[in-house]
């Protein structure tokens, strides 16, 4: 008689579907190929122990290999060791090769900006050294409710509240992964716990003196208590539809640019007529892609409003100066040179 086989555990379930599905989008994109290496940076938390254990279980379904980074920010005590516990579980799981990278944090930014910076420039070092397109991250869907949720209060536009994407191409460096951002928190527990891993806590996830503390403890607790329990997953959704919107906003404003923009020695122009006949939301972004696709220079939503001022609210006015670019009316030409 066969023994019935053990029923798999939600949790895991759901993260090992969420590790595959993105795979798979990643082999459909060309992001990835049969024997490539996906690395999965890994903290020793919940989230991204529950995100290695199920790459270790699907990449090689897939034909892929599956390794990981541990980046210690040596910014508490102990930070060594709890690397060296977190390399020593990625190993257990199969993950090959393991790369742990200590890092020194800077000041730019804010705490959290540049530890961030740190991370990310680490792990993107790594990638390179062992030929890996793709790192995976363990946010879930509760850190993608935070994300738009800090966007708002802090008044940011539409490509902030889109939150983070699930695959993201760079223009420098590996791709970016988040396979669980459909995943709960509580659910990245129970699957290590399921696995019979030992998540580490850090304490900084606790500490109040970061925003993003703050709206995870004490903001949306408030709100889903007086609005519901599905608040983070309504926010989740309103990333994503506001995600759609902007791709396909950013594609009309890049097929439209062709036909507004003359480029010179001097720089790039755009008509303003043509800029004056689109709706606000094209006509900035039209203005930001031409100045990052010329200059490298991001624009703010201010300095935006600003330039597009000569367009709508053009009286005689002179240059605006910018960070590296000067913008100006000419005639019927918005025209952007490098500053002096």
């Amino acid at each position: 008689m066969n023994t019935p086989r053990p029923r798999l555990d939600p949790a895991v379930a759901a993260t090992r579907l969420a590790v595959r599905t993105l795979l798979s989008q990643a082999r459909d994109e060309g992001l990835l190929q049969s024997g490539d290496l996906v690395t999965v940076a890994l903290s020793g938390g919940a989230d991204s122990l529950a995100l290695a254990a199920a790459t270790a279980f699907e990449a090689p379904k897939q034909d892929l290999r599956a390794g990981a980074v541990v980046v210690d920010h040596a910014l508490q005590a102990g930070s060594e060791a709890v690397a060296s516990r977190a390399s020593r579980t990625a190993a257990s799981l199969g993950l090959d090769p393991v790369t742990v990278r200590r890092v020194d944090v800077g000041t730019d930014g804010g705490p959290e900006g540049a530890a961030r910076e740190a991370r990310h420039t680490a792990i993107a070092q790594v990638a390179a050294d062992t030929g890996s397109p793709l790192v995976l991250f363990g946010h879930t869907l509760d850190d993608q409710a935070e994300t738009v949720l800090l966007g708002l209060l802090r008044g940011s536009g539409p490509d902030a509240l889109s939150g983070m994407p699930p695959l993201a191409r760079r223009s420098t460096g590996p791709a970016y992964g988040r396979p669980l951002l459909g995943v709960r928190r509580h659910a990245t527990r129970q699957a290590t716990i399921a696995a019979g891993l030992v998540p580490w806590d850090d304490p900084h996830n606790d500490d109040p003196a970061y925003a993003r503390v703050r709206v995870r403890t004490a903001l949306l607790p408030v709100l889903e208590r007086e609005l519901g329990a599905e608040v983070p997953e309504a926010l989740a959704r309103t990333a994503d539809q506001l995600r759609e919107d902007s791709a396909a906003l950013d594609h009309f404003a890049e097929e439209m640019a062709e036909d507004l923009a003359e480029h010179s020695e001097a720089g790039i122009s755009l008509s303003v007529r043509e800029l004056a006949a689109n709706p606000p939301a094209l006509r900035q972004r039209l203005v930001r892609l031409a100045v990052e696709g010329e200059f490298g220079v991001t624009l703010s939503r201010t300095q935006t409003l600003e330039v597009c001022r000569l367009v709508t609210d053009w009286h005689g006015q002179g240059p605006i100066d910018l960070p590296g670019v000067r913008a100006s009316r000419d005639g019927d030409r918005l025209a952007f040179g490098a500053s002096s």
